[in-house]
């Protein structure tokens, strides 16, 4: 079994843990004692593993069709698609009516970039979290 160590993404706290892997899936947590929880994790922590596999999650894009139904597609297409919306929402609304949100499950630099993204690209000081 290898241990991969990585940080906790459940809150701002940034407790560093080790993820249990055997044959390529992730099957449990270890605590790290070098850090912010010195060697504590919270119940999410503990519990941060079971979402990876779990059947329910999303791994691909859907698209709403016109029939009302989900459609898988390749990720170009969904981005393309958000791409052209957003454009749009841009062009006949103005930049204001565009809001982004962050997470307190994002790192830092991850909130980081979806602020500088929502005010460069975007053009909208409409962020939250």
């Amino acid at each position: 079994m290898n241990k991969v160590k990585t940080t906790c993404t459940y809150c701002g706290t940034g407790c560093t843990l080790y993820l249990k892997v055997r044959n390529g899936e992730v099957v449990g947590v270890l605590p790290d004692e070098s850090g912010p929880g010195e060697g504590r994790l919270c119940i999410k922590g503990w519990s941060a593993h079971e979402f990876i596999h779990h059947p329910d999650r999303l791994k691909n894009p859907l698209i709403k069709g016109k029939d009302g139904k989900f459609k898988e597609v390749d990720w170009d297409t969904a981005l393309s698609l958000v791409a052209e919306k957003l454009a749009t929402i841009k062009k006949e609304f103005g930049s204001d009516a565009i809001g982004v949100f962050g997470s307190a499950k994002a790192t830092n630099e991850e909130n980081f970039l979806i602020q500088k993204f929502a005010r460069a690209v975007l053009g909208t000081n409409n962020v939250d979290h």
